[in-house]
């Protein structure tokens, strides 16, 4: 598993370069897949070994809670070098950038229309992922709807999330080439948009393990896990509505 993710990487890796500089992109879609093919048959493993072998002890349990916690803190310091550069360039912008933010011939987007939605779906599935939570907590057998009814609503916010940010790209007037504004707001909202998808697909795995009764009242490690990241990817939103869309407006 370890030497296929690191061919998977590997591949990964020099083929978006490749892409980047117009050479090819069959690395890239070849890495991403083998990539996807690794997560797969990794998190089957361990579905496998938590629901049906018993092999998830207290022990295991810690471990995996201690490495989500640690994967989260990574994420959080992936999102502050974004916010870095985006508050080095805005606090001082320089003369090439007109002196002022956003840079002369930057149009940005209105906080209050598409922006203000997606904040209040975001905002709204942290509600629907909390709901489903304390349905776990206080009984997955006598609250089982309520778990089954939060991640549905959930997931399809997610994906309705992430439909509205694909339509605002569609529709921007700046490109990621367009000065230190729209580098930093392609590549900040849209990793984060990445991160809605994977959040999504956690969330989704949950619900068909949900719905197969895979959690027990004190074993649902693995929706706990799913409902970590999902706060964590509302967090990092709001930051962004609050400095990219509105500040900068």
């Amino acid at each position: 598993m370890t030497f296929n993710s690191v061919i998977s990487c590997f591949f990964l890796t020099s083929g978006s370069v490749g892409y980047f500089h117009n050479f090819y992109s069959t690395g890239m879609v070849v890495g991403f897949l083998l990539i996807l093919l690794t997560m797969v048959v990794w998190w089957r493993d361990v579905i496998r070994e938590a629901s049906f072998q018993g092999f998830h002890s207290y022990q295991v349990t810690r471990g995996l809670r201690w490495g989500m916690i640690l994967f989260i803190i990574s994420e959080v310091c992936f999102f502050f070098a974004f916010f870095w550069a985006y508050f080095h360039s805005s606090l001082s912008p320089t003369m090439e950038l007109g002196s002022c933010w956003p840079s002369v011939g930057i149009h940005v987007l209105n906080p209050f229309q598409v922006p203000l939605l997606n904040t209040a779906v975001l905002l709204s599935s942290g509600v629907s992922v909390t709901w489903a939570h304390h349905a776990a907590i206080e009984g997955i057998h006598s609250n089982w709807n309520g778990l089954i009814q939060g991640l549905i609503v959930t997931v399809f916010l997610g994906i309705y999330f992430t439909v509205l940010q694909a339509g605002e790209y569609y529709e921007v007037s700046f490109a990621i080439s367009d000065s230190v504004y729209g580098s930093v707001f392609f590549m900040a909202t849209g990793f984060h948009g990445f991160h809605v998808l994977i959040g999504t697909a956690f969330l989704t795995v949950c619900l068909f393990r949900a719905m197969n009764q895979h959690f027990s009242t004190g074993h649902h490690f693995g929706l706990e896990a799913a409902i970590w990241y999902w706060h964590f990817v509302d967090v990092v939103w709001l930051f962004l509505y609050i400095s990219v869309y509105w500040w900068a407006s």
